[in-house]
């Protein structure tokens, strides 16, 4: 009877090796601006809201009337949209 031939694995060959890379971790240009705008605009949207509720609305616009509460939400989702900006 005739033997079959046998067959050979080829050699494992690791991967070339990575060089490491290094990550800044300190942002560059308008990215850095992110983190404060983005903290500030939800603490003037707070501080808004609060102060309307404590003068008993005459304050920080009278004229709004209870359009300040949408003045002070509108803030806080600013924060929101400039929240997805930040990496």
């Amino acid at each position: 009877m005739p033997k079959s031939r046998i067959r050979k694995k080829a050699d494992f060959t690791p991967p070339p090796e990575r060089t490491a890379q290094s990550i800044n971790l300190r942002g560059s240009g308008p990215r850095r601006l992110v983190a404060p705008l983005m903290l500030a605009l939800f603490l003037i949207g707070l501080a808004w809201i609060v102060v309307f509720y404590v003068t008993s609305g005459d304050f920080p616009v009278g004229a709004l009337d209870n359009w300040n509460i949408v003045v002070g939400f509108g803030f806080i989702a600013a924060g929101f949209v400039v929240s997805t900006q930040w990496k």
